[in-house]
Formats: structure tokens, C-alpha cells, sequence
């Protein structure tokens, strides 16, 4: 009983956040759910790919995530009827890659992932203001803008004050002893996409609230593509050998929110909040 109150409560803190960002006076700048946290934003029409001066892609400005219907990938990246103890909805889920849009565990993993699910989700990162990790930080609610100061992409979040610098001189990741909440990023280009490898990651995080999980040996490759001046392709394909049978991936989309008056305010949430700490 105790573990379901705290999931209930906890989807209820993000439901009661999505309608405070729509609250009066800050325009609508929660695109990402348009009010209801089960529908994507519409695509956003745009004209030719917006380049800099050096011709990579501008990627700059305010971005939310676009996906297929109801399967947000912040309740589930893979394809699930959903979990009723948990209040996670039933989700298409954005896994390309294997077809079936499932997360191909090893037998143990899967079983433990179940397990988190049904009897633990009081150790579910995000209930305690922990950084998301990658690819989690990408799917997080408020939108995320985008900034390309010469040398750097640097990605910057509403939603646990996140953010991601990632330099893009070919300079090497740091020492693999050394664990990030959100990894160690170094990006390149490869004509118009962006591709960012992400080593270094804590075992810590969860990649949704369906207690998908993934170890300290995570290795993820991110890439960025413009479609046109308005939206982006995201995919990003992820291997762990201490979780996982193979490397598998996940895509969706972010378009850019046009409105002048987005901005991003403060998501007070403390790292290591331990309000949800109830006996199991």
C-alpha cells in the first residue's frame, strides 16, 4: 500500500506541475503536454534548415519532445498496457530498435525490472530530484532549449535545473572511474546531425517511471538531425552488457516552441529529497 501511495503521489506532483506551468501569465509554455500529460504536441511546420556561419545547423532555441499518441516516453520508453499499481498509462512506447519495442533484458534483469516495479518505486530517480541521465534527461517535462557557443553545444532544462555541456573539439572523455548523474558528453559532427557519445554515467537513474533500469556501464549514442527549421529527429541507441542481450534504440522528435514568451522557471525540487521515503 505504502509503494502505491507514493507512485499516486508522486504522478500526481507531476500532473499538478504540468497545470501550474499553464497557470496565468506565462502564455502557453508547456507545449510539450498541451495540458494533458498523455498527448504530444503537434509538428511544427518549418521552412529550410537554419544554418551558422560555419554552416553546421543552428539548432538554437526552446524545444519540446514530439512523439507518437499517447507513448511519452517519460511513463515508459518501451511498448507497455501499463501498470495500474503504479498509475503508468499504457504506452506505445518509442524503442525502433528491436522491432518489437521491447528492451531486450537479460532474464535476471527483466525479472528485477518487474520486481522495481511492483514492490520498489520509492527508488525511482526522479521522486528524488535526481538528475535523469541520458537518453532520460531528453524525454523530461518544461521543454529544453538549445545554445551553440563556438566550440560546445549546451543544453539547458526547466526540470531539475539540468543541463549538458558538450564540447565538440574531439578531446578525450574523462576517467572511466569518474561516475556524472548525467554522463560525460563529447559531440561531432557528421554532415547535418549532431552525434554525441555519453560515457561515464551513474548507475543511479532509471530511463522512465516503468522502472526500466540500466547499470554504471551504460554507453549511449545520441543523434540530433534537422528535419527543417522547426523540428529535430532524436534517436539514440543504448547498450549496457551488464543489462542488456544487445545495443538497442529509441527515436521521437522535438519541435521548436514558437511562442516569445516561453521561458524557463525554477523546478524547485532538491536532489536527495527523501519526503517519499516511507516504510515498505
Amino acid at each position: 500500500m505504502a509503494v502505491k501511495f507514493i507512485s499516486l503521489a508522486f504522478a500526481g506532483l507531476f500532473l499538478t506541475s504540468f497545470a501550474w506551468a499553464q497557470g496565468p501569465g506565462r502564455g502557453p509554455v508547456n507545449p510539450l503536454l498541451n495540458g494533458n500529460p498523455y498527448v504530444s504536441p503537434p509538428e511544427v511546420k518549418g521552412g529550410p534548415i537554419v544554418r551558422l556561419p560555419d554552416g553546421k545547423p543552428d539548432l538554437q532555441g526552446a524545444w519540446s519532445q514530439r512523439t507518437a499518441g499517447n507513448s511519452m516516453s517519460m511513463f515508459s520508453v518501451e511498448k507497455t498496457a501499463g501498470h495500474p499499481k503504479t498509475s503508468i498509462p499504457r504506452t506505445a512506447g518509442v524503442i525502433t530498435d528491436p522491432p518489437d519495442g521491447v528492451i531486450p533484458y537479460q532474464n535476471w534483469a527483466r525479472k528485477k525490472q518487474a520486481d522495481l516495479g511492483e514492490n520498489h518505486m520509492i527508488e525511482e530517480s526522479d521522486a528524488h530530484c535526481f538528475l535523469g541521465g541520458v537518453p532520460h534527461q531528453m524525454y523530461t517535462p518544461f521543454g529544453m532549449r538549445i545554445l551553440q557557443p563556438p566550440g560546445f553545444v549546451v543544453m539547458t532544462w526547466e526540470f531539475m535545473h539540468a543541463y549538458r555541456i558538450i564540447p565538440l573539439d574531439g578531446r578525450p572523455h574523462i576517467d572511466p572511474k569518474v561516475k556524472l548523474w548525467e554522463g560525460d558528453s563529447r559531440g561531432h559532427w557528421e554532415g547535418d546531425t549532431l552525434v554525441i557519445d555519453v560515457t561515464n554515467q551513474v548507475g543511479r537513474t532509471w530511463l522512465d517511471q516503468s522502472a526500466n533500469f540500466h547499470s554504471d556501464a551504460i554507453h549511449v549514442v545520441e543523434k540530433i538531425t534537422p528535419i527543417d527549421s522547426n523540428n529535430l529527429k532524436y534517436e539514440a541507441t543504448i547498450e549496457d552488457p551488464k543489462v542488456y542481450t544487445r545495443p538497442w534504440t529509441i527515436q521521437f522528435f522535438f519541435s521548436r516552441i514558437l511562442d516569445k514568451n516561453f521561458e524557463h522557471l525554477e523546478f524547485a525540487c532538491i536532489e536527495g529529497e527523501v519526503d517519499l521515503g516511507l516504510k515498505q
